[in-house]
């Protein structure tokens, strides 16, 4: 695995060693040992699946302590471009970015840590996204960001016009009306 840093702390995409022939494919997609040591040791405990078309946004969502979760996603297929918004206060890059491009065909990874919010967008007509969670997921502390927050300024790489959120998503605070709870 290659593990490639990004211009905000902590934040790392991940490229597997893909093993192909003409039967297909093989990837190591998580390796605990290799993880410790490029990134630091995390105890993913639940592992969750989504399937999107093309245009869903879902994000951009985070929890509050206790329950803050990092994350390890992919697009198993299809493509998503998949956005982490760095949420740590004292941070040098409290309040930037990343956006990356995840598919099938990349085999990229992302690793979003505790302290950001996460949030991808369906450009293929269909996706299929994974992802594991270091902790529970807990209504009560459930929180985000609005998708087009004026201060975050994301570029999704898609047309207003043809994003589609849930009811949760469309309500969703401001970047700068946010008490964000966690700390570099």
């Amino acid at each position: 695995m290659k593990f490639i840093k990004t211009n905000i702390p902590d934040l790392t995409i991940i490229e597997p060693k893909v093993f192909g022939d003409q039967r297909g494919y093989f990837l190591e997609s998580f390796n605990a040992k290799q993880f410790e040591e490029n990134i630091y040791k995390v105890d993913f405990i639940q592992d969750n699946e989504s399937k999107s078309s093309k245009g869903v946004l879902r994000g951009l969502h985070f929890q509050k302590p206790p329950f803050e979760q990092a994350k390890l996603v992919r697009c198993v297929k299809g493509s998503v471009m998949d956005v982490a918004v760095d949420l740590r206060k004292n941070s040098p890059t409290y309040g930037k970015y990343e956006a990356v491009e995840l598919s099938e065909e990349n085999k990229r990874q992302l690793f979003v840590p505790r302290g950001f919010a996460h949030g991808f967008v369906v450009l293929s007509e269909e996706a299929i996204f994974s992802y594991k969670v270091d902790n529970w997921y807990a209504p009560d502390s459930d929180s985000g960001i609005i998708w087009n927050d004026m201060d975050l300024n994301i570029n999704w790489k898609i047309e207003t016009q043809n994003i589609l959120l849930s009811d949760k998503d469309k309500v969703l605070s401001a970047f700068k009306d946010l008490e964000t709870p966690f700390t570099y």
